[in-house]
């Protein structure tokens, strides 16, 4: 790719070191750089990516001044915050040198584009006078009802409705207040200080979106209005060829056991990488499953369970009774085993993620969200696209039984796989040549290009 004379554009990404947000900003590296872009990776040492899984990227370490207390805390949302306080001044110490480096080579920074949380490069650019751009790794429909939250808190109506409430929130059908994003990995007032400084789009030239029009057109269309800067919605999980950007390692061998079973005979659950149960939930789901049936995949992820390191916490006569029917991982290749012919559905703690996989690969999904955005996604695949079922009333083994069997062998389960199909089929549609994301990547490509 060239621009000014025989040049080449370098684009510098900023993650979130967050699993869920790492995903899809190096998967939109790995498709900037098959478009001709050059990619650093600008990264802190918390949770920093793996560059032996991303050979083709430059990756630039910058320090976050993190102890160990603050980056083992579990307030994830204060980490974030410290991080942005932390990585600034060194961000452009690194930056600025990158650019000298890049002086006397025959290239040029493009532009910076960085997680929303990320705001502290969005100032870097700035300072640098370079042009930035955000990308929201999280749905349009969690944007919309982060807003709701932040616009109640404000008018002191959030602690007086409740948001334990099933009540719909005025002017955002078809949450419940219940729904509205509040995160279990730090306070309320943390959380709203994190999204009001990330829902600002300052002096950013424009706001990628990782969705698919047809999911979300009502959202994307209301951040369009609000954010009056370009807008591209792009399904990133759907165009980025397959690569590993897990902080956990993969177990492989849960495909071999898949080989065995029968086409959508398997349920696959897994709870994401931060979601924390206690022993009781953990036996719960384990009968659940077990008197279900039906064979399934779990990922059980070390410490996980609280108080045990993996799973000796399981209840006695477990493994006994369910023999080759289950097969149990600390962590899965989860692209390929929701695209394996034998997986029939999903127990997903509803990350964004996850659902896009799971929709991408037409299987429907069991909802048991835990926090933030996942309460968003979950209303939407149970009560919108039809293509979950919640688990609402807590994990109870009778429960948990009745649920899966629901949608793995019942006409219900059947009837929601069907469209969950349908659903892949559109999102194949939305990426096929003349689609909207297809449409929306060669529009962002055409606009880093015009910097």
């Amino acid at each position: 790719m060239e621009k000014q004379g025989k040049r080449q554009l370098r684009v510098v990404l900023v993650p979130c070191p967050i699993q869920g947000h790492i995903n899809p900003m190096l998967q939109l590296g790995t498709i900037l750089y098959s478009k001709g872009f050059s990619i650093t990776v600008a990264h802190t040492n918390f949770n920093s990516p793996n560059p032996s899984n991303h050979p083709n990227f430059n990756f630039l370490l910058v320090p976050d001044v993190l102890n160990e207390f603050q980056s083992s805390s579990g307030d994830m949302m204060a980490v974030v915050l410290r991080l942005n306080d932390n990585c600034k001044a060194p961000f452009q110490e690194c930056l600025a040198q990158l650019m000298k480096q890049h002086k006397t080579q025959d290239e040029v920074i493009s532009c910076i584009i960085y997680d929303e949380i990320m705001y502290f490069a969005e100032s870097v650019a700035n300072q640098l006078k370079l042009p930035s751009i955000i990308l929201r790794p999280l749905s349009a429909n969690f944007f919309i009802s982060r807003n709701a939250l932040l616009q109640f808190k404000a008018g002191g109506n959030l602690f007086l409705t409740g948001l334990g409430s099933e009540e719909i929130v005025p002017n955002f059908h078809p949450f419940r207040w219940k729904d509205l994003p509040v995160s279990k990995f730090g306070s309320l007032e943390t959380m709203s200080q994190l999204f009001e400084n990330a829902s600002h789009v300052g002096n950013s030239a424009a706001v990628i979106v990782n969705t698919m029009d047809f999911l979300e057109q009502p959202s994307l269309a209301r951040i369009l209005q609000q954010c009056q800067v370009p807008l591209f919605s792009i399904g990133l999980y759907k165009f980025a060829p397959a690569f590993s950007s897990s902080l956990l390692k993969e177990d492989m061998s849960c495909i071999t056991w898949l080989d065995k079973q029968t086409k959508n005979s398997a349920i696959y659950v897994s709870l994401g990488s931060v979601t924390l149960i206690d022993e009781n939930e953990l036996a719960e789901m384990a009968w659940g499953l077990a008197n279900s049936e039906q064979p399934f995949l779990w990922v059980v992820r070390p410490g996980s369970v609280r108080g045990s390191d993996w799973l000796e916490s399981l209840p006695e006569g477990f493994i006994e009774s369910i023999g080759e029917r289950g097969c149990i991982v600390k962590w899965a290749p989860q692209k390929e085993v929701l695209a394996h012919q034998s997986v029939g559905g999903f127990w997903s703690h509803c990350g964004w993620n996850s659902t896009m996989e799971s929709i991408s690969q037409g299987v429907p999904v069991i909802c048991r969200p835990n926090s933030g955005d996942q309460k968003v996604n979950a209303r939407y695949l149970s009560h919108v696209w039809k293509v979950g079922l919640e688990l609402e009333n807590g994990v109870e083994r009778g429960e948990v039984e009745r649920v899966v069997r629901r949608l793995m062998v019942e006409k219900e389960g059947m009837e929601m796989r069907q469209r969950a199909k349908d659903l892949k089929k559109k999102a194949e549609h939305c990426i096929g040549k003349g689609g909207s994301s297809y449409n929306s990547l060669n529009k962002l490509v055409k606009f880093i290009n015009s910097f």
